[in-house]
């Protein structure tokens, strides 16, 4: 493991800006992380059925803090999307050919999860599996792919919002949600938000990456102002202290972006921003930046098949014959999210065999053919890095 550090580290530029490639990684698995804590699949009469434990204890609102992490991948996405997009004009690639080299990376593996998925709940249907388990299951896999859209959406759009400024689109949610809460506009209009909420820490990616948001003032003003604009609206606008959606809830922060979770967001900016100094030390350990490199070339992977490998993992533990505790059991207490711990390193291992099965499919390669790949993440400068 050491040798393959040190060949991964010599073949990295010397300008390629690491901290921007730990950033992704840390959004990524706040993302698993997060599901896989507050995400519980539990018995109900022979059928599973979703639940949270943030449903049942509030007081684990911190928890969806911590890991919500979705405002740092759209910054980062922002600044290598616009970055790329700069060095692919000075070469004369063109528009279309650049978005396509991006759009591959996102959807190549999705067709792999939908093909498994697909031959799954047919298997599934004919084996008489309840068609509310089958829900529950599908809605898990699937429910990610809305951030694809999103994502990929706001890359094509990189030309028209890269020079945007992210008042503007923060200016859409404010009035989207004044006229939703306040006015009892039609429901219909929030979805504006999937777009407009997203779009500010991506053109506060795009600002970075021409040169902005420079010092660590702007970090501090960002996470200050977030933050205390956050606590104002959770305290004394009503909005839900949670930043994931929790069951039962009426007004849920993500379905679609709320005006809570876009500050929630601008205060994670700042903080990832404050962050960049000593990321790009921790970087210069070369088995650290091994670690975030070889995340960063599964990225998609892990994220399209974490909650597979969560499944499969209940699943599997229903052939114990009774529920198991953090598993199958209602997560009502202090007790399930010990139990629940405890499940982590398992979760873990089943991705792992994902990663080992479904890999190939992020870059376009089977089994067989040469292992080597390009570590394309948000290079700062020179020529791409072999792995």
């Amino acid at each position: 493991m050491r040798d393959l550090a040190r060949r991964i580290d010599a073949a990295t530029p010397p300008g390629r800006d690491r901290a921007v490639d730990a950033l992704r990684a840390i959004a990524v698995l706040g993302v698993v992380l997060g599901h896989w804590l507050v995400t519980a699949l539990v018995t109900d009469g022979g059928a599973l059925r979703g639940t949270s434990p943030l449903a049942h204890m509030r007081q684990l609102a911190p928890v969806s803090w911590m890991f919500q992490t979705l405002a740092v991948f759209f910054l980062v996405g922002g600044y290598a999307a616009t970055r790329s997009h700069g060095r692919a004009r000075s070469r004369g690639t063109a528009y279309r050919q650049w978005l396509g080299s991006r759009l591959a990376r996102l959807f190549g593996p999705v067709a792999a999860v939908l093909t498994l998925w697909t031959v799954a709940s047919v298997a599934m249907l004919a084996g008489g599996t309840d068609l509310g388990t089958l829900r529950t299951l599908l809605n898990l896999v699937l429910s990610p792919l809305w951030f694809l859209l999103v994502f990929a959406a706001l890359t094509a759009a990189t030309p028209l919002v890269a020079r945007l400024h992210p008042l503007w689109p923060l200016a859409v949610v404010l009035h989207v949600d004044l006229l939703r809460f306040g006015f009892e506009a039609p429901a219909a209009l929030r979805w504006i938000n999937l777009a407009a909420g997203w779009l500010v820490p991506y053109c506060l990616g795009a600002a970075w990456a021409r040169g902005g948001l420079r010092g660590r003032g702007t970090g501090w003003a960002l996470l200050g102002a977030g933050a205390v604009a956050t606590a104002g609206l959770v305290l004394w606008a009503g909005y839900p202290a949670s930043m994931v959606g929790v069951p039962g809830q009426t007004v849920s922060n993500l379905a679609p972006p709320t005006l809570a979770a876009v500050t929630f967001g601008l205060a994670q900016c700042g903080a990832a921003l404050l962050l960049l100094g000593p990321l790009r030390r921790a970087m210069r350990r070369p088995v650290l930046w091994a670690a975030v490199a070889l995340l960063n070339l599964s990225a998609m992977t892990v994220f399209l098949w974490h909650q597979t490998a969560l499944m499969s993992v209940t699943a599997t533990g229903l052939l114990a014959g009774a529920p198991l505790p953090g598993l199958h059991t209602a997560p009502d207490g202090p007790a399930w999210v010990l139990a629940r711990l405890a499940w982590l390193p398992v979760f873990a291992a089943a991705l792992a065999v994902c990663l080992a099965a479904f890999r190939p499919y992020e870059h376009g390669t089977r089994r067989g053919r040469s292992s080597r790949v390009v570590l394309r993440s948000a290079p700062a400068r020179g020529s791409r890095t072999h792995v």
